[in-house]
């Protein structure tokens, strides 16, 4: 399956010492020869013993968040194939196997594993299926590709994809860049069912419900605002430009009948408003063609590594 390819497993962990060791002994008897690097994110309790104990390959990170953790980690540990799982012993580790051989066997730089919830003893936190279910509709909308489960934190990477990722997020909506950027760049990727449990009694989520949901939230307007400027600006110049209308025809019609303009604060609005659709619109326009480099850019970076079918990995 994984013949002469180095496979890493980063685990980002803060605060998981009650889980943490189950997480590393089922990554490596489900995956033989498997290294886990386990990244700790400044632990007050015994994370790093017990990772250690349990043959893990300790990293630190002290800046707090996971999108820091991430950066750090595809940028330190060089591998064929990477697989991200979270240390909270909520992912099915025995789905690891299969991701892998999707990955290899597609090829596809990118494996989302999809969590199967249900919903007689759904291991979601209130709110969180919901609040997931928009943030997948959104996003495919936006970004014109559509995704089951965009913040899920299993997932398995080839090299390349992880070489050319920028990582720029801080904390969990590291997730959501993951999936946009693999929208954008349009690799080949696949998604996956997985298995998806609750915590371990005495095991505490780190995820706030509503600062992180409004973080992603604004994180997909930005990502929307980079990745699909013309449709953005655009939609401002149109909302605009029809706004002006509305308020100058009745101006320019009255002006026609009678020479004079006596609703002045009108006119000014819509000659305003007619500015800004303009505007916009010639900054969509710009923005799109430094998009394109951008792009360009980020395809060049991607090419510049060998692909997953090559057969010397």
């Amino acid at each position: 399956m994984h013949k002469n390819r180095e496979i890493a497993a980063i685990v980002p962990c803060y605060n998981e010492e009650q889980t943490i060791a189950a997480v590393v002994k089922d990554l490596k008897a489900a995956v033989p020869g498997i290294t886990v690097y386990v990244y700790d994110n400044n632990s007050s309790d015994a994370t790093v013993e017990v990772a250690a104990k349990a043959g893990a390959i300790i990293r630190n990170e002290n800046r707090q968040g996971k999108g820091n953790v991430v950066r750090r980690a595809f940028a330190d540990i060089d591998a064929d194939i990477y697989l991200l799982i979270d240390g909270d012993d909520t992912y099915d580790v025995a789905s690891a196997p299969a991701m892998i051989r999707a990955l290899v066997e597609g090829p596809y730089d990118h494996i989302l594993g999809c969590r199967v919830d249900h919903k007689e003893a759904s291991a979601y936190r209130f709110g969180h299926a919901s609040g997931n279910r928009m943030f997948n509709l959104l996003v495919g909308f936006l970004f014109g590709e559509p995704v089951t489960d965009m913040l899920s934190g299993y997932r398995v990477f080839s090299r390349r994809f992880v070489k050319s990722f920028p990582a720029l997020s801080r904390g969990f909506e590291i997730e959501t860049e993951l999936t946009v950027h693999a929208m954008a760049l349009r690799v080949p990727q696949k998604e996956m069912p997985v298995g998806f449990s609750d915590r371990p009694e005495g095991s505490f989520s780190k995820l706030n419900t509503f600062r992180d949901g409004f973080r992603i939230l604004w994180l997909i307007a930005r990502l929307f605002t980079h990745e699909r400027p013309f449709g953005f600006f655009g939609t401002i110049s149109a909302l605009s430009t029809v706004a002006g209308l509305a308020l100058g025809i009745p101006v320019i019609l009255e002006f026609a009948s009678s020479g004079l303009v006596e609703r002045f604060p009108s006119a000014i609005l819509a000659g305003f408003l007619m500015v800004i659709g303009f505007l916009s619109a010639a900054v969509g326009s710009i923005l799109s063609g430094v998009l394109r480099g951008r792009r360009e850019s980020m395809r060049l970076a991607y090419l510049n590594h060998v692909a997953m079918i090559d057969p010397t990995l």
